[in-house]
């Protein structure tokens, strides 16, 4: 990812978190996807957790890839929350169908 990373830690619970840090752009959008599709098929947490602290803004591709991801989650016992999205990022989620209680400590 040119200009940003993405971390993956599993939290004391056992929630897999992906944190990704920096600009999120369509240039991303393979790597980001796969590692999303990788954890709720293959690792298969009870939770995922996608922390944007530090992306406050995802290109339209991948904030379609975050709202399918919601929707594998839930096809295979999968949870999936958004952590720490802006306001207007928040509001994009939504529109393209993210269940609004997926979406937690809104910045």
């Amino acid at each position: 990812m040119r200009g940003s990373v993405l971390e993956v830690r599993t939290g004391t619970d056992g929630s897999v978190v992906i944190h990704p840090h920096g600009s999120i752009g369509a240039d991303d959008a393979v790597e980001l996807r796969q590692l999303l599709v990788h954890t709720v098929r293959r690792v298969r947490p009870l939770r995922l957790i996608v922390d944007l602290a530090d992306s406050p803004e995802l290109d339209p591709i991948n904030l379609g890839s975050v709202v399918a991801a919601c929707d594998l989650g839930d096809d295979h016992q999968v949870a999936v929350f958004i952590h720490n999205a802006t306001v207007s990022l928040a509001d994009r989620l939504t529109a393209a169908g993210l269940p609004r209680q997926r979406v937690r400590g809104i910045c």
